[in-house]
């Protein structure tokens, strides 16, 4: 099946060249299934004769690089390196070893290429990064395609921006479903016979394949300070997360996940957010254990958080926040430039804060003692070790951290920049459309305004560690994250 037009944007302008390779510039989707990146590269490899060479590269300069990141990046460049070794297809792993060694490595490459295939990514640096090179493609006559593989609804499909969530599960209900009839490819290796790729003399000297098995992280320019996270990176460590889910904690998903003691949660974020996991295999494999088909949409319940998908209820509960919520995410980053700044926060929520700007603080703290856990209440503090401690923060947590941070900071600007800071610097989730949704949702995004009036929140939604404790199950987590009698986890 062809990749759906709607998930391709041509980037670069050029006819397809008689080059010696395709080439797959992996730079999101980093995996060797459930891939339509992988699956058009493919297409072009089979559509001219020519084999296909795939570059991953990993730069040391991008804003809070640590060994957290970098070692999960690598641990899934050992799984592509694996699996595309088995299919005969050449793999270029390329780590660089200081800032701007990896400078002209594309270049190099594309001027022997049929054409460049790259992954299509909405946050973080890859949207300026695509543009620069397509620019610098584009003057060499090399066609730059990229591909959209980061939900079961293509960013594209739609001009709109939702600002709410029942707008977008409304338009979802109504649209989706024909998507669901082009998944990716879940062998798209099976049966490769074009022979393996050359990679240019030239090229292999002066940006050598990395040698996966004798990495230390240590030697990279990078933060040091975040360490690295004790969940291993890469698509079989996914794998085995998805499988978990579903037969540990799917079950107890839509009653138990906002619990920390109760261990419902997916755990799939980080290997979804580094492309160590497509959300197309994700809900193929939840189908096939539910036995769900299309026939079983409940159309009277079109918007509706359930009762659509004619599944059980914790069916429905985790299609709602697989779907709706991340994809929701991903419609507005793809959409709005400034979808990481305070301007894009909607006019009712700007209003509220600016009103309560001046408000009186009861506690100001600096963004060190935020980051060290220094604060008198017990469940951000437990929260924020987790963070500084796994990569992960409980998804319940995560609001109430943010809310905090808005009452503890001189305005909601630096709240903001300050949720942006320690969430992008630790957690394995960082920089996603998901990731800036939920820091938004803190000052209104995806909300409403609620009453009654408060201080410092206006009109925006409200929450307290005491009401947290009251509703949540956590004296487990607590007793594990929380202070000590010898100190505390982390010391000052």
């Amino acid at each position: 099946m062809p990749v759906p037009d709607v998930r391709i944007r041509t980037l670069a302008e050029a006819p397809l060249r008689d080059g010696d390779f395709v080439l797959y510039w992996m730079i999101a989707t980093r995996r060797s299934s459930h891939s339509h990146a992988l699956d058009r590269a493919l297409e072009l490899a089979r559509e001219t004769g020519k084999p296909l060479l795939v570059l991953e590269p990993l730069r040391v300069g991008y804003r809070w690089a640590s060994d957290r990141l970098h070692a999960f990046v690598i641990d899934g460049m050992r799984d592509q390196a694996e699996a595309f070794a088995a299919a005969g297809v050449t793999y270029l792993p390329y780590l660089e070893p200081k800032e701007g060694d990896g400078k002209g490595l594309l270049e190099a490459l594309a001027a022997r290429s049929v054409a460049v295939v790259t992954d299509d990514f909405p946050t973080f640096f890859l949207p300026r990064m695509l543009e620069a090179a397509a620019d610098r493609l584009e003057e060499r006559g090399v066609r730059l395609e990229a591909v959209d593989s980061n939900g079961l609804y293509p960013m594209y499909a739609t001009d709109r921006v939702f600002a709410r969530a029942v707008d977008f599960r409304r338009h979802l209900h109504k649209t989706l479903l024909p998507h669901l009839d082009a998944p990716p490819n879940p062998k798209p290796l099976d049966g490769y016979d074009l022979g393996a790729a050359t990679i240019p003399k030239e090229v292999a000297k002066k940006w050598p394949a990395a040698k996966l098995d004798a990495i230390d992280v240590a030697s990279f320019p990078i933060d040091h300070s975040v360490g690295v996270a004790p969940e291993r990176g890469g698509s079989a460590s996914a794998r085995a997360c998805l499988k978990r889910f579903l037969e540990q904690r799917l079950a107890r998903y839509a009653d138990a996940r906002n619990h920390p003691d109760d261990d419902a949660a997916s755990g799939l974020s980080p290997f979804l957010h580094f492309g160590h996991l497509s959300i197309h295999e994700v809900f193929a494999a939840l189908v096939k254990r539910e036995g769900w088909k299309p026939s079983k949409v409940d159309t009277k319940h079109v918007a509706k958080r359930e009762g659509f998908w004619g599944g059980s209820a914790p069916f429905e509960s985790f299609v709602d926040e697989a779907i709706t919520w991340r994809e929701l995410g991903y419609n507005f980053c793809s959409h709005r430039l400034d979808y990481d700044e305070y301007a894009s926060l909607p006019d009712w929520a700007k209003a509220t804060l600016a009103e309560h700007a001046s408000d009186p603080r009861e506690k100001l703290y600096t963004l060190t003692q935020l980051e060290r856990a220094q604060t008198y209440d017990e469940v951000w503090n437990a929260a924020q070790r987790e963070l500084v401690a796994t990569g992960r923060m409980h998804n319940y947590l995560r609001m109430l951290w943010g809310k905090k941070i808005l009452e503890w900071s001189p305005d909601a600007e630096e709240a903001l920049a300050r949720m942006i800071e320690l969430n992008n610097k630790y957690a394995l989730d960082g920089r996603n459309p998901n990731s800036y949704s939920g820091i938004f949702w803190v000052l209104g995004r995806f909300d409403r305004a609620w009453g009654p009036e408060r201080p410092i929140y206006g009109t925006i939604r409200y929450m307290t560690s005491e009401s947290t404790k009251r509703k949540l199950h956590l004296k487990h987590y607590l007793a594990r994250w929380g202070e000590r009698k010898n100190g505390t986890l982390f010391e000052g």
